[in-house]
């Protein structure tokens, strides 16, 4: 998906007196529906997961960071009330636990080496870490099937936690810690694109009925950090997304032609990540034909693509919770005319400059002396013209590129010098309405220690290879018995 830079908005938290009273009332109902009732929502699960050792590893190096216990929600199933509805964890929670099933806390305590206002009996009288999961609900588990519970045997070595309690207790053990700890730290509602809302606002209004009197300071900063730099089992989730997105790809040019609507190039492509283990898309996919290959995010899918279209392909498979981000983009008729061509020539020309200068230091910010961005812009502004005689920079209108991850716009800031461990995306781009024209090349590359490893270097982005690939499976359609189009 296109790098595109965060989008400001508003955010507010309640107040107290009755409209607060109103509000735990409120909030009541909500975890007592979340609990107990019979949701149309359902735990799909990761193929894969991470050892425990690993997320224990996240929660420690997290605590040792803060000086006040963190508390968490994971999502609680109710986000999206629909039949289709499929829970998927929040990101956060998920990376420190590795647990995928609703309604689920977290308390961290701050490591004893720096607990706040010298409260070290707080952290070490009782455990350092829980987790709160519902109680067992053998009437809900009818519908859903089984669900962790605090009391299943052996829960604590299955889920890595030395204490498991039931979710009603998180409560009672909040209120106590507020009573030791002036501060609690939390995910605060996000002010920019992607935010949380409602999740992030009830979890702060309920950490606030409850301790009413601390203060929330945002711990978001400090996992995203952490997740920044990914570690070996997820670099492996992560190439096994992109290995199906390629797969998925290349199924696509060989499947690419004058009259098929652009929603069946994205059925064939869903259908290879799900055969090859995809548990979902890391995104809605974009295929983009004509005048829609200029929308960055286009998501109709509703063209019928025309012979010399021009057709953008944004497509990645989830495995495992982590999601591939690729871009292509095909002439519709297997055969770039030369304006597309030139075009795309410029565009690959871009990401190749940009390839050739990533290493960590560089950047992905639209300024200073490490950015890569400039690169490719300069490359693309000093090549080629509009039909006006006009640089083509101003057609540039996205970042560079981004972190994946659980995310596939992972945390991660544009500024921030790259570093060893980080898996980023490198996507120019030039979308020029007047012509029906748009190009996107996108690729995900893993920082080294000294450059870069190519993770999507299967998939072809020479022109001349894009058009043989399509050349050949269309003279295989010409041979075989004709189904429609399929």
């Amino acid at each position: 998906m296109s790098g595109l830079p965060k989008i400001p908005g508003a955010w507010c938290v309640s107040g107290r007196g009755a409209t607060c009273r109103a509000l735990f009332s409120a909030l009541v109902t909500l975890l007592i529906a979340t609990l107990c009732s019979v949701p149309t929502a359902h735990a799909q699960e990761r193929r894969e997961r991470e050892p425990n050792s690993v997320y224990a590893a996240r929660r420690a190096r997290l605590a040792a960071q803060v000086d006040a216990p963190i508390v968490l929600w994971g999502f609680t199933g109710r986000e999206e009330f629909s039949q289709n509805y499929i829970f998927e964890q929040e990101d956060n929670f998920y990376y420190l636990t590795g647990h995928n099933e609703e309604g689920a806390g977290l308390i961290i305590l701050a490591s004893p080496k720096n607990p706040s206002n010298g409260s070290s009996a707080a952290s070490s009288d009782g455990p350092q870490e829980m987790l709160f999961l519902p109680p067992k609900n053998p009437n809900k588990e009818k519908w859903n099937g089984p669900r962790l519970s605090p009391t299943d045997a052996g829960i604590q070595a299955r889920i890595g936690f030395g204490s498991v309690l039931p979710f009603p207790e998180m409560r009672a053990t909040l209120e106590k810690l507020a009573n030791l700890y002036p501060t609690i730290y939390t995910i605060l509602p996000y002010e920019k694109e992607n935010g949380g809302y409602p999740h992030e606002k009830s979890v702060v209004d309920w950490i606030q009925l409850a301790a009413p009197q601390a203060k929330l300071k945002d711990v978001r900063q400090t996992i995203g950090a952490l997740r920044e730099i990914k570690s070996p089992g997820e670099i492996a989730f992560l190439t096994q997304a992109i290995e199906l997105s390629l797969d998925a790809h290349l199924a696509a040019m060989r499947m690419m032609r004058p009259g098929l609507h652009e929603y069946q190039i994205a059925a064939k492509m869903v259908e290879v990540h799900a055969m090859g283990g995809s548990e979902a898309e890391g995104y809605a996919p974009i295929i983009g034909a004509g005048p829609n290959s200029t929308a960055l995010h286009y998501d109709k899918l509703s063209r019928k693509i025309e012979n010399g279209d021009i057709v953008v392909l944004d497509v990645g498979a989830q495995y495992s919770g982590y999601s591939a981000d690729i871009t292509r983009t095909l002439p519709a008729n297997g055969k770039f005319t030369p304006r597309q061509r030139e075009i795309y020539e410029i565009v690959l020309g871009a990401q190749n400059a940009a390839l050739s200068a990533i290493k960590p230091g560089m950047d992905l910010c639209q300024k200073g002396s490490k950015s890569v961005f400039k690169i490719a812009y300069n490359y693309i502004n000093s090549h080629g013209k509009d039909l006006h005689g006009k640089s083509l920079g101003q057609y540039f209108i996205h970042g560079l590129g981004h972190n994946i991850g659980l995310d596939v716009h992972d945390p991660g800031e544009y500024c921030k010098p790259l570093e060893p461990g980080m898996v980023v995306t490198v996507e120019p781009g030039i979308y020029i309405p007047e012509e029906n024209l748009g190009v996107r090349i996108e690729d995900d590359i893993l920082i080294t220690e000294t450059g870069y490893k190519f993770l999507s270097q299967r998939l072809p982005r020479n022109p001349d290879e894009i058009e043989k690939i399509m050349a050949e499976a269309a003279a295989q359609r010409s041979k075989e018995p004709q189904k429609g189009n399929d």
